[in-house]
């Protein structure tokens, strides 16, 4: 489903005019302004978790605005090389984003129009994401061979590792060029350490902060033995216990955040691999119906979770309830599923209803039908040469965008 039409491009995209007002910096030939950074900062700010106070937008606005100065060279380059990013590629972006926060696109947009935060904050930063990712695979994919010997040790080194423990791990990773922006990224860690300590979701901060590919993933790099890891990061991770996260770790790429979700010894299960078949039931309710309305369904809600039993019947218990709908039983990763509804699933089993919400369209419900847990298998020669091709592109990302940094005129206001 396709969102309103776009508004035109940032700002920091327009070429530097005598008259501008509220600049925050020059890239260039480029303005971000002050308005760009206002905005920016909001949508992090609503996004990642982390509370809207004057205390911690003076601590992010840095990181933040060197991630709109990052975006403003990514986009020239973009324009230099001329990539074009079509409607299409926007709408499949913002339509896997409302996907991964179980919403609609209306709902994207009431959220955005609710926290007074511009819609073309949001489609700015997902446009220089999605040329720069054009720019990477077009100027550098023809450069990049994986070769049978490299795929060879790999499998090798993770036999001999089998019966080695394994760690599941977050991670986000903070990028300088210079000494003095080492020192500015990691007192920048150390404020996301304390903000993810004090409750913002690791997840949503690393898709708005990492330079990592595995941001999109909300910085989740799966299970891993410590040779995967930098060399750096390996002994940190090594002493760290379950659901905590590390002090910033300085290496020769960057400044990482570790977040350990669970660890084991051997080739194990993992639940984020588990797969659910979940069905949504929803008794429709309009926003403004009346109280009785409401209870009426709330009752009607706990009528059908008492009754439920499996799946199989459920196109015919729903005929029961006036207007009721009951959507095609779905499969789904475990892992795929927002923080709240991981929680739900991971408490319930198949013939159980997860309870009831009010959401927008009426009284929701999610039928558990099925749980199938993860078979661990070595991993394929397909997947580990994928994998050492995106480890080599995303190195390659970050050199391109430092030389960018090195010629480049910037001037922040």
């Amino acid at each position: 489903m396709a969102g309103p039409a776009l508004a035109e491009e940032g700002a920091a995209d327009q070429p530097l005019t005598a008259d501008q007002q509220g600049i925050a910096a020059v890239v260039n030939d480029k303005i971000v302004s002050q308005y760009d950074l206002e905005q920016r900062i909001k949508l992090i700010m609503v996004t990642s978790g982390i509370p809207d106070t004057p205390e911690n937008r003076s601590r992010i606005e840095p990181q933040v605005l060197r991630g709109l100065i990052d975006e403003s060279l990514e986009t020239q380059e973009a324009n230099r090389l001329e990539v074009k990013v079509e409607q299409d590629d926007i709408d499949k972006q913002l339509e896997g984003i409302a996907k991964r926060a179980n919403m609609t696109m209306q709902d994207i947009d009431d959220f955005l129009t609710e926290n007074d935060v511009s819609r073309s904050s949001l489609v700015n930063q997902i446009r220089a994401e999605i040329a720069w990712n054009k720019v990477i695979s077009q100027q550098f994919s023809p450069l990049i061979t994986v070769s049978d010997e490299e795929v060879d040790n790999m499998l090798k080194r993770l036999k001999e590792e089998s019966d080695q423990p394994r760690y599941n791990v977050s991670e986000i990773l903070l990028t300088y060029d210079t000494p003095a922006q080492a020192q500015e990224m990691m007192g920048g860690a150390e404020r996301l350490a304390e903000q993810i300590r004090a409750g913002a979701p690791f997840g949503a901060v690393a898709q708005q902060f990492s330079r990592s590919p595995s941001a999109a993933n909300g910085g989740d790099i799966g299970w891993v033995h410590l040779s995967q890891l930098p060399r750096e990061v390996a002994p940190v991770v090594e002493q760290m216990g379950i659901g905590e996260i590390s002090q910033p770790i300085k290496t020769l790429n960057g400044i990482y955040l570790i977040e350990l979700k669970s660890k084991q010894t051997g080739v194990g299960t993992d639940p984020m691999k588990d797969r659910w078949t979940l069905a949504r039931v929803l008794l429709p309710l309009s926003p403004d119906a009346p109280a009785n309305m409401v209870e009426r369904r709330a009752n009607e809600a706990l009528k059908f979770t008492k009754e439920f039993k499996s799946c199989d019947a459920l196109s015919q218990q729903i005929k029961a309830y006036i207007g009721g709908v009951a959507d095609e039983p779905k499969t789904v990763v475990f892992g795929s599923l927002d923080a709240r509804m991981k929680s739900l699933v991971s408490k319930s089993k198949p013939g159980e209803v997860i309870p009831p919400i009010r959401s927008r369209e009426g009284i929701e419900m999610v039928a558990v039908c099925g749980h199938q847990v993860d078979d661990p298998q070595m991993p394929t020669r397909e997947s580990i040469e994928d994998s050492l091709y995106s480890q080599q592109l995303s190195m390659m990302s970050r050199r391109h965008l430092r030389d960018l940094h090195r010629d480049a005129v910037i001037e922040i206001r």
